[in-house]
């Protein structure tokens, strides 16, 4: 078992910069309660709460409790029904989370609409950000309802997509099997000095096999019909502006968003993890470090492949500091732990096996597992 070094045991610095526990405790909450029980344990230590996020939902969560300001706009929902979308704001910086605009979670599953669905309403955010005097923009493109190949955003922004007989293309990835034309001329020109960051661990392309369509539009309501149709749709759109940035790894990624924002806004990709821990200032709120908790609802393969706690991780290998990450549960063997330099991991189900339970009481949970990390982890 690591411990911290014996010099800072009386007051020790510890860490807590977990991701969400999806469905039951947002990142915040998870900080507050793992805190709790390392202080009832060892009162001396000195902790520094870190809500973190891998760019996708939690993004914006993780920016305001870093001390961003929260702004919100009425949008237009993936499917046309307005929504009230939350964005963070500092000084000229915005991060925008495309899933409050245009997310899966805003539709239930009978109102998923494979080729209709619209990414207008994150291009209406970003136009509100510019607004607000944002000229630095984080955009986190995961949990996208849409397969549009971000061209809704792009209208909402000035471009113009029409047919052949310059109609307006209906909304969607559907849509754009009739694009005929792409004005981009219109396009809002403060976008020309405004630094745009994609936040997205997606390398996929635009089209193909391992394409939007193909890889994520079935859990957006395409079957293989509409898979096709979406595919050709993008690929008809991509020859319209640039065939072969529809090659590009991350063009696939929050359906084809990744594409328009790289393509027509010059954003660039950046590992969102890595864009978080920046937007958050982990850097300096790690400066002295004895042991970092992290992690976040289920360890997993996908865990180890750019989420937050493996970032987070990483960082602090980097700076020789000892890892432990708390969680629901643990899929991941002790090979895989060690190399993502997780020393040791707390789980609920090993406090409660129930997982309705674990659900339910997260809290108390977490504040048991901090207890036993100071326990084990600070010879307190």
């Amino acid at each position: 078992m690591a411990h911290v070094n014996e010099d800072a045991a009386h007051s020790p610095r510890i860490v807590v910069a977990p991701d969400k526990f999806k469905g039951s405790l947002d990142a915040a909450h998870v900080c507050a309660a793992v805190a709790a029980g390392i202080r009832e344990i060892a009162p001396n230590a000195r902790i520094a709460s870190v809500p973190i996020a891998d760019g996708g939902d939690g993004t914006v969560a993780a920016a305001l409790a870093a001390g961003y300001v929260s702004k919100s706009e009425t949008v237009t929902g993936p499917v046309g029904t307005p929504v009230e979308a939350e964005y963070a704001l500092l000084g000229d910086t915005a991060v925008i989370e495309m899933a409050t605009a245009s997310g899966l979670a805003l539709l239930s599953r009978d109102g998923l609409d494979a080729l209709g669905a619209t990414s207008r309403g994150t291009g209406e955010l970003i136009k509100a950000a510019l607004d607000a005097g944002a000229r630095t923009l984080v955009l986190g493109i995961g949990g996208s309802a849409t397969t549009d190949a971000g061209a809704g955003m792009l209208e909402a922004l000035g471009v113009r997509i029409v047919t052949g007989d310059g109609s307006p293309v209906p909304p969607g990835g559907g849509g754009l099997a009739q694009a005929g034309r792409v004005d981009l001329t219109g396009l809002d020109s403060r976008l020309t000095d405004t630094e745009i960051v994609l936040a997205t661990d997606v390398n996929n392309p635009l089209t193909g096999p391992d394409g939007a369509a193909a890889v994520y539009g079935p859990q957006k309501g395409a079957d293989p019909h509409d898979v096709a149709l979406l595919d050709d749709s993008l690929e008809r759109f991509a020859g319209l502006v640039d065939a072969a940035a529809a090659d590009r790894p991350g063009a696939g990624a929050a359906g084809g968003m990744g594409y328009a924002a790289m393509t027509v806004l010059g954003a660039t990709m950046r590992q969102g993890v890595d864009v978080v821990l920046e937007l958050v200032g982990f850097a300096e709120k790690f400066d002295g470090a004895d042991l970092l908790v992290t992690g976040e609802g289920k360890l997993d393969r996908q865990t180890l492949s750019g989420k937050a706690p493996a970032g987070a991780a990483a960082f602090a290998r980097d700076r020789g500091v000892p890892v432990v990450a708390v969680c629901g549960a643990n899929e991941l063997g002790d090979d895989d732990l060690a190399g993502a330099s997780i020393r040791a991991v707390y789980s609920l189900v090993d406090v409660e096996p129930d997982l309705d339970v674990c659900l339910a009481e997260p809290t108390r949970l977490l504040t048991e597992l901090g207890r036993r990390i100071a326990r084990e982890q600070l010879r307190a």
